[in-house]
């Protein structure tokens, strides 16, 4: 990876120097770090990671403890996929998907196996074979003129019928065989090829002890463009993406059998999730429901962020921000329906550099990533400052991790304190200020990652 930064350095041609320096107002030295950073931010996403699973440290349910025994962290598993990359053929004739963007959404399995490293005792994952299951219609579905005005082509609603109670059935088959009635779906971030989201997916079931039903949620990234205009590619085929992944996420939600959902996302693929919230959020509302009611929803995980902090909050308590908006057939001002156990949780690195790059790029106040308790922009707005606020601190965690640099905007994975700190999170249904958990409070709703690892 280190060779690699230092290729971006030596390809940077005069072209792009003088490009970067028109749309950022900052030196050269500036703007070459800052395309330095941003090749961290596909670099390191997609960086392969040795995992040895957390132990079952207490959790609440007695059967979790012989979940995990029955479901051991080697031998090849199988999640679920959707995705709406381009299909392509391998080499080896085996299916695959590419960086560029499908008109249809797919979904089917991918097999995922450990393999044993030379010399060492470690194992790490790859993809050994993908089948779909299902398509969806093209997009946008087609609509004809009728008397009674515009309907939506019979053709096209019985497809999609056929597709949604396929994916559903196969989610229902999957939790029938789980030991937890729950789902984790994952959002992968800026440059991550199919496979690459899958064996991060893969990396963090095998964390939870495969008690789960794994989903990857895979969109169109990883493109040519290089590092610097790749970046802008992806960010438009993540905003592509939003309609297809949040109409995924419904189907699943809505899943008969399912008991939790777990949404989790990575780097730029936290925007993703952001505004697929944002509008399933608005739905339940508008339906005099609340996400926990209607869709299950239990954790929204963002790990390293790549959002501006003013964006995620308004996008994240968008409904919260709307009295106007109709409750039922109506606004009702001062009301907020039962939440449950819904809860935020954002992991950042005030010291992840790769996110400085978005900073720069896009004049960003700060990037929710890189938050830190005495980073917050109090005075940047309302908006930011709110974030502070006790009336937050039922919904929403900050949880610091002290570390980071250029090669740490993986740390979800990589450091052993802040993936124990998450598996608890999810597997033990741990709320900050557990024992159980690897974090410190700093002021309620911020904390810190514990340097100490904590005895099983």
């Amino acid at each position: 990876m280190v060779n690699s930064y230092w290729l971006s350095v030596l390809t940077i041609d005069h072209t792009l120097t003088s490009y970067i320096g028109k749309i950022v107002s900052v030196n050269f030295c500036r703007a070459v770090a800052g395309v330095i950073s941003l090749s961290c931010l596909a670099g390191c996403a997609t960086q392969r990671v040795d995992l040895a699973t957390p132990a079952d440290s207490g959790s609440p349910a007695s059967h979790r403890t012989q979940a995990a025994r029955s479901h051991p962290s080697s031998g090849t598993f199988d999640l679920l996929y959707i995705t709406d990359r381009a299909p392509i053929t391998a080499s080896d004739g085996k299916l695959s998907y590419s960086a560029e963007r499908a008109i249809s959404l797919s979904f089917g399995s991918v097999s995922i196996t450990p393999t044993r490293k030379p010399l060492t005792s470690k194992s790490e994952l790859r993809v050994s074979a993908v089948s779909q299951t299902g398509r969806f219609p093209a997009t946008p579905y087609g609509v004809e003129a009728t008397a009674n005005g515009l309907s939506r082509s019979l053709e096209a609603v019985t497809a999609h019928d056929q597709a949604a109670a396929s994916l559903q059935a196969e989610v229902a088959r999957r939790l029938s065989t789980s030991d937890r009635k729950e789902v984790v779906v994952f959002i992968h971030g800026y440059g991550n090829s199919f496979d690459a989201a899958a064996l991060t997916t893969g990396e963090i079931c095998r964390s939870l002890q495969n008690q789960f039903v794994c989903i990857v949620l895979t969109w169109p990234a990883g493109g040519s463009g290089g590092f610097f205009f790749g970046y802008n590619i992806d960010r438009e085929s993540s905003e592509f993406s939003v309609a297809d992944l949040k109409k995924a996420i419904r189907i699943i939600a809505e899943t008969q059998g399912l008991e939790r959902l777990h949404l989790l996302a990575h780097s730029r693929g936290t925007d993703v999730l952001a505004s697929v919230v944002q509008q399933l959020s608005i739905e339940a509302y508008v339906s005099r429901s609340s996400m926990w009611q209607r869709y299950k929803l239990a954790n929204v995980v963002f790990f390293a962020p790549d959002i501006d902090l003013d964006v995620a909050s308004s996008k994240m308590f968008a409904w919260v921000s709307d009295p106007d908006l109709a409750f039922g057939n109506k606004p009702r001002p001062s009301t907020v329906p039962p939440q449950g156990p819904l809860h935020l949780t954002v992991y950042s690195s005030p010291r992840d550099k790769a996110l400085g790059a978005s900073t720069l790029l896009f004049g960003s106040a700060l990037r929710l990533g890189q938050l830190a308790f005495d980073r917050l922009p109090k005075n940047r707005s309302e908006a930011a400052s709110r974030w502070a606020g006790s009336q937050m601190g039922e919904l929403v965690d900050f949880v610091e991790f002290p570390g980071g640099g250029f090669i740490g905007h993986s740390y979800f994975l990589s450091n052993p304190a802040v993936k124990a700190d998450f598996v608890a999170l999810i597997r033990d249904r741990a709320k900050a200020g557990d024992p159980r958990r690897q974090i410190i409070e700093i002021k309620r709703p911020f904390w810190r990652v514990s340097d100490v690892q904590q005895a099983p």
